[in-house]
């Protein structure tokens, strides 16, 4: 069975740091472009970053600089260590599998989900 599991979701006061995970079991992470999506309440959902097979890293504006990606391939495991987080950084954040390997970012061709990490950011 395909799956994708993130964790390391949780309540973060404003300007502290969070490191997600997303790991895969039955699909190896480096064929695929790994996307981080988010989805705030009453927001809808948007790409944040995407990992391509070949190492390329695409990061939205709105998190770049402060948003980084890294792996594991050892682990199946790709990271997304977010720093300096701001309450409107509050959201579902949720890893997928493209299989366009982000060469149409912002758009993607998603394959697998995960079922998301709830990250808190308190003013």
């Amino acid at each position: 069975q395909v799956q994708l599991v993130e964790s390391g979701g949780g309540l973060v006061q404003s300007g502290g740091s969070l490191k997600l995970s997303c790991t895969g079991a039955g699909l190896t992470l480096n064929f695929y472009g790994i996307v981080w999506f988010r989805q705030a309440p009453g927001k809808e959902r948007e790409g944040i970053s995407c990992s391509s097979s070949d190492g390329k890293i695409y990061y939205h504006d709105s998190v770049k600089g402060r948003f980084s990606i890294s792996k594991d391939d050892d682990r199946n495991t790709l990271y997304l260590q977010m720093n300096n987080l701001k309450p409107e950084d509050t959201a579902v954040y949720t890893c997928a599998a493209d299989t366009n390997d982000c060469e149409d970012v912002p758009t993607y061709a998603i394959d697998y989900w995960g079922k998301g990490a709830r990250v808190t950011v308190s003013s």
